[in-house]
């Protein structure tokens, strides 16, 4: 393989978590007075982190949420996903064949470090991370777009930047992984090709990451 370092996006890569969780925000932005549809949900927040809630509601709004959103927005989306969390087809495939092939891998999302636990622990993929692979939005100053999770990723993994590459599916973790000088694959299953600019490729399906890789 010709990178060092695979860094996982989380949601939507390695846990199909996205209509999950984009349903409950858009509901409850909607409850709260800020009516939100969930395409507008995976338009404006997917694969950002909670804090670009916050941000966008305000200066859409001039309104703040409540002080308790983020205790209740989890509360509901762990409930949910203790219902109906799975696994990305085809991820615990490839994280074996990783291991067999002896490629280091790290997991960087925007979702809070509980947040991530929690769906690794519903889908069985926990027995493939170790707690020093998995690094959160909650590490770094800024999430997605800006390139400092990436960063801080590879530097705790002890890879340069142009020795990795990141697996997503959404713009702002594209943004933020050409931001680093990384390259970056973007798996299609749920956001269309055409707004995942700037990838190195494309993929729809796990079994063809080894391939792309190689």
């Amino acid at each position: 393989m010709r990178y060092e370092l695979v860094i996982f996006d989380n949601d939507g890569v390695l846990v199909d978590s996205e209509p999950i969780s984009n349903t409950i925000l858009a509901g409850y932005l909607t409850e709260l007075g800020h009516p939100t549809s969930y395409q507008e949900s995976l338009r404006d927040y997917m694969g950002a982190a909670v804090h670009r809630v916050h941000d966008l509601v305000e200066e859409r709004g001039g309104e703040k949420l409540p002080a308790d959103f983020e205790a209740t927005l989890y509360a509901r989306t762990f409930a949910a996903f203790q219902q109906e969390l799975v696994a990305v087809d085809g991820v615990q495939d490839l994280l074996g064949k990783l291991v067999a092939d002896g490629v280091d891998y790290c997991v960087a999302s925007s979702g809070s470090h509980e947040k991530i636990r929690v769906g690794h622990r519903k889908t069985g993929i926990d027995q493939w991370f170790e707690e020093e692979w998995i690094f959160s939005s909650e590490d770094v100053g800024r999430g997605k777009p800006a390139p400092d999770l990436f960063l801080h990723a590879a530097e705790r993994m002890g890879v340069a930047p142009e020795r990795c590459v990141v697996i997503e599916d959404s713009p702002l973790g594209v943004e933020a992984a050409r931001a680093a000088g990384m390259d970056v694959y973007g798996f299609t299953s749920m956001m269309p090709a055409d707004r995942l600019a700037g990838v190195t490729g494309y993929f729809s399906d796990m079994a063809q990451l080894p391939e792309l890789l190689a």
